[in-house]
């Protein structure tokens, strides 16, 4: 045995003997000319760069001089060609090196390093667990470091004693959080919040030295008609419950969206437990009439009238739908969107049913509508006509809940069982936390702890790990805390112990409980459910047809959404999208509209999931035929007048600039800052997100600066930013792109000019948002015209996707590395490049669909190995 390995160990040195001095006279015939210690090209000197690939920056640098030569761009065009053998002699040495220095690391370590949930799917994790939807555990965690642009690679999901405390504390809180404080089921409450009695709605009645404007106040109105009386006063603000059928009918109206200072709320209730609540809003759409004017407090009938202001007194039945979107609301101000409707002129009643957080409270927001801000004039609502404006009209909000299956909830049922309840001694009321009755501590403990640790880890456990923090629970029994604090305590040192925090397996194939795992993270962000635990137990999860259909299962599940939100939120950046807010001056007209940004990020998700679930082909990441559209999408991309929020598939016209995920709204906003769009950063998203070809970081030279007085373009600053030689040969490959989406603005509207700062004379008429006139003119043309370095030219985004479809294996190619990189938390490496293609060689017979290329990635080596 002993002469083999020697005999192996001398012929593998000779080997590589004989592949480093390969290697020099390679460099040394081909590349040192322009990469040597006097000339070195580009900033690479060959001669002092051997080839090392277990040092990880060294086999970066080798793999890109690989790919720079197997794709011809080295030697350049206008150097001394390379022969065809050396080529061939220098990208065999190269990929041999590196090849088996990453089989060796596989073998020892596996492909993927082992690593701790991610923030996300820790939450997803204890929810599904405990049963428990609206556990708020993401908040107390720090934010997950990105790597190969994901939150879910291990080498930077270290964990720190920071990390260990923050664990500690969100699973104190989730445990807690699903304890019953009531002995008997609580009965399900349902309450009636008339907008009449809310303070946020009824003091926006009363003008004050801090508000005269119409705009910004409330209005009451018995049925569609306005009640002068109550507005100013002399009469009473509500009939009450003496006239439950006048009350029934009574409602509170605006024209603004909520935001500061007209911000209501159904401020009575809160929610007095966190859990699942069913709301029900009243509300219809109204029409206020023209004429009105500021209120003047020192002479109350000096009235000056203006169309634009509503007049309070003079209301009818609205004229359309109006959208709300509805929010619940932590002090101070935290939002968390609900869900949204369209109120019609008929007053009626509209269900939601959602998750909500102690203390949380209900805020509606006409979605349509503007907000009011100061400035260099009164402001003026956008949509006064001349006859009058839109308002929407709220009576009351009704809420049931919370709402339980069953008593007590299964989370609490997990944690103790069947074990008695009683309230502590001397209080019958509720509020404190239950006493859990044991009359053996001890045998308890052991039998709960047990059961807890089996349903807790993802995969069999021995008797000796699941009474492993038994200690934990003894020591705190014998200082005399309580059996549930007890508990509780072991309880947490689970949640934190390795085998629940990480995802990890020994090098080799993954068995059926870690397959179950990954896949389960990869497709649910979330722990194994039921039925794949089961599958797993049967042992025949890695079997091909088994494991394809509990993917495809996975795949049809409601909860594929949090992949896909979560996938698309770092592949297309989409969790950046409120990092620039646009400009208030440049971008008016989007600045303060949260509708289109909420309509923005819904159309990518709900594009993806027909991608995923109509298994469509990679092409549509570049072109298709339809999108999806609500009225603030129809209007912002040209389409056919709709109306409300409501989504749907709606076919392209054949000349449309849409289509694809490229010309988005939401992709064109994370790539863009609020104030400009840059060639340089788009082009540079594209290569890298969509096309998977990553540009190099860039020299250290200054960036180029927006000319926000419109007297250059951008195109035209790059010009000469590109004559620096260090800068050209990677701009040839990033601006095409970029310059193919210069049609878009920074928000995805489409444009022919730019937009610069400009005086009143020159502005181009109209009002924004705030109701302020727009401050911008129409500058310089914009130019979408480029040519790629391969020498195809595009004139518009429409000739620039045709030259991008023309290579759909490229499409899927970085598809399915960023499935890979997402599914199995690591990067893919060189020596996955096989693999890769092995997956794009199935799925190229069917045109490289979505759905397909999942599954052929989870029957792949690269997912069924760690």
């Amino acid at each position: 045995m002993l002469r083999v390995f020697v005999l192996i160990a001398g012929l593998f040195l000779a080997t590589s003997v004989r592949g480093a001095e390969d290697l020099t006279a390679l460099l040394k015939t081909n590349c040192l000319a322009c990469h040597d210690a006097s000339n070195p090209s580009g900033q690479l000197n060959l001669s002092a760069l051997p080839l090392h690939p277990a040092d990880p920056r060294n086999a970066e640098v080798w793999v890109r001089i690989h790919d720079r030569v197997q794709s011809g761009e080295m030697p350049p065009r206008d150097g001394e060609a390379i022969t065809p053998s050396d080529r061939t002699a220098l990208l065999r040495v190269i990929n041999h090196a590196i090849t088996t220095e990453e089989e060796r690391q596989t073998k020892v370590q596996g492909r993927a390093t082992r690593r701790r949930l991610n923030r996300i799917e820790y939450e997803n994790t204890l929810r599904d667990l405990l049963d428990a939807p609206w556990l708020p555990i993401r908040s107390v965690l720090p934010e997950d470091a990105v790597a190969h642009g994901y939150n879910k690679v291990g080498d930077a999901l270290d964990v720190s004693h920071v990390q260990m405390a923050r664990y500690l504390e969100a699973a104190d809180l989730a445990l807690n959080g699903v304890v019953v404080d009531q002995v008997k089921p609580p009965e399900v409450v349902v309450r009636k919040y008339y907008a009449r009695e809310q303070s946020s709605f009824a003091r926006k009645m009363t003008f004050s030295q801090f508000n005269t404007a119409p705009e910004r106040a409330a209005f009451p109105v018995m049925g569609y008609t306005a009640q002068p009386k109550v507005r100013d006063g002399t009469e009473p603000m509500s009939v009450g419950a003496a006239d439950p059928v006048a009350r029934e009918l009574e409602g509170i109206g605006l024209v603004q969206g909520a935001y500061e200072p007209v911000e209501p709320k159904f401020d009575q209730f809160r929610a007095p437990a966190s859990g699942r609540y069913k709301l029900r809003i009243m509300a219809h759409s109204a029409w206020v009439g023209p004429n009105g004017s500021n209120h003047n407090l020192k002479n109350p009938k000096a009235k000056s009238p203006k169309w634009f202001i509503p007049n309070l007194d003079d209301v009818s039945a609205g004229r359309r739908s109006e959208p709300v979107t509805i929010y619940a609301e932590m002090p101070p101000r935290q939002l968390r969107r609900l869900g949204a409707f369209d109120v019609q002129p008929e007053a009626g009643i509209h269900e939601l049913e959602v998750d909500l957080l102690a203390g949380e409270t209900i805020r509606p927001d006409a979605s349509r509508f503007f907000r009011s801000r100061p400035g260099e004039t009164r402001w003026q609502n956008p949509l006064a006509e001349a006859d009058g404006q839109p308002g929407v009209v709220y009576r009351w909000l009704e809420v049931e809940g919370p709402i339980h299956e069953v008593w007590p909830p299964r989370g609490h049922q997990l944690l103790f069982g069947d074990l008695p309840m009683r309230l502590p001694a001397g209080s019958k009321r509720k509020g404190q936390s239950v006493e859990i009755v044991s009359t053996d501590q001890q045998a308890d403990a052991t039998r709960l702890l047990k059961q807890f640790v089996e349903r807790a880890y993802r995969r069999p456990v021995s008797e000796s790990e699941q009474l492993r923090f038994l200690p934990v629970i003894q020591q705190q029994l014998a200082l005399g805390v309580s059996f549930r604090e007890a508990m509780i305590a072991g309880y947490t040192a689970v949640l934190c112990s390795p085998e629940f925090t990480t995802c990890h397996s020994e090098p080799g194939p993954l068995d059926d409980f870690a397959l179950a795992a990954r896949l389960s993270y990869f497709l649910i962000n979330s722990e194994p459910d039921a039925e794949l635990r089961t599958v797993a137990k049967t042992g025949r999860l890695r079997e091909a047809q088994v494991l394809r259909q509990q993917t495809q299962r996975l795949l049809d599940d409601p909860r594929r959404d949090r992949f896909v939100t979560s996938f698309i939120d770092y592949w297309l950046d989409q969790r950046k999208i409120l990092n620039n807010s646009p400009d208030a001056g440049l971008y008016g007209d989007y600045y303060l509209d949260d509708w289109l940004t909420d309509s923005a990020l819904e159309e990518t998700r709900l594009y993806f999931t027909e991608m995923l679930t109509g298994n469509l082909p990679v092409r549509n990441i570049i072109d298709s035929d339809f999108t999806f559209a609500n009225e603030r999408l129809a209007l912002h991309y040209g389409l056919s007048a709709m109306e409300g929020n409501t989504f749907r598939k709606v076919m392209l016209p054949p000349d449309s600039v849409r289509g694809g995920l490229l010309t988005q709204a939401s992709i064109l906003t994370v790539t863009a800052n609020g104030t400009t769009t840059s060639p340089v950063v788009r082009g540079a998203w594209v290569m890298d997100r969509i096309l998977g070809k990553t540009p190099p970081k860039p020299p250290p030279v200054p960036a180029v600066e927006p000319d926000l007085r419109g007297a250059t373009t951008i195109r035209e600053q790059l010009a000469k930013h590109r004559n620096q030689v260090s800068c050209n040969g990677c701009h040839a490959q990033i601006d095409p792109p970029g310059f193919a989406l210069e049609s878009f603005d920074i928000a995805g509207g489409f444009r022919t000019r730019y937009r610069a700062l400009a005086e009143k004379e020159t502005r181009v008429a109209g009002l924004a948002r705030s109701g302020q006139p727009l401050q911008f003119k129409e500058a310089l043309p914009v130019d979408a015209s480029g040519q790629l370095a391969t020498g195809e030219s595009f004139q518009d985004i429409t000739q620039f996707k045709r030259l991008l479809l023309a290579d759909e294996r490229q499409l899927a190619r970085n598809l399915v590395g960023q499935f890979t990189v997402y599914s199995t938390g690591a990067p893919v490496r060189f020596s996955d490049r096989p693999a890769i293609e092995s997956i794009l060689n199935e799925a190229a017979a069917n045109g490289y669909r979505t759905a397909d290329l999942i599954h052929a990635l989870v029957q792949s080596p690269l997912f069924l190995n760690k």
